[in-house]
């Protein structure tokens, strides 16, 4: 599973690498690199600087069921 993220994110990363540098160019690997490197810092930006979303969902998931 985690694997198929991966693969994902890393097409991601190639398409967008390419809207700025040719793919064949020597340069698009480093290119492909530092798109992936911002993309991954504003993953874990969201992550990081939305903690009360993050704890509606942690406090809904690990609720007691109620009882009767």
């Amino acid at each position: 599973m985690l694997s198929l993220i991966f693969r994902g994110f890393l097409i991601a990363v190639g398409f967008v690498a390419s809207w700025f540098v040719a793919k064949d160019a020597a340069q698009f690997g480093v290119m492909q690199m530092a798109v992936a490197l911002i993309l991954a810092v504003l993953i874990v930006a969201i992550l990081a600087f939305w903690p009360e979303r993050r704890n509606r969902i942690l406090t809904r998931v690990h609720k007691p069921p109620p009882s009767n």
